[in-house]
């Protein structure tokens, strides 16, 4: 039996992966209704490309662990700018550097 998450449950844990990382400016948009591809965008930042790389891995890390993979993730090799895609929920986590 497979057992998925809702969307608003997978932006909460996005958000609680990024913010165990010291994640900053974390905003979660609700976009049920106003947009086709995606029920919630995730934005929060870093203050370095370590720690960008950091939170991506860590959200990464807690969605594998309730069996939810990334249909992709771009810009992870620069950690200045990195969206991670997971259908319903779209985590843009941004470096300070270029907020």
């Amino acid at each position: 039996m497979v057992i998925t998450l809702e969307s608003i449950e997978k932006a909460r844990l996005v958000v609680r992966a990024a913010l165990d990382k010291k994640a900053k400016d974390v905003v979660v948009l609700e976009l049920k209704g106003l947009s086709i591809i995606s029920d919630y965008f995730v934005i929060c930042s870093g203050e370095s490309t370590t720690q960008v790389r950091s939170i991506v891995d860590n959200i990464e890390k807690k969605l594998r662990e309730e069996a939810l993979k990334p249909s992709g993730i771009e810009g992870y090799n620069l950690n200045q700018w990195v969206l991670m895609d997971y259908g319903d929920v779209i985590v843009h986590e941004i470096g300070r550097a270029h907020v």
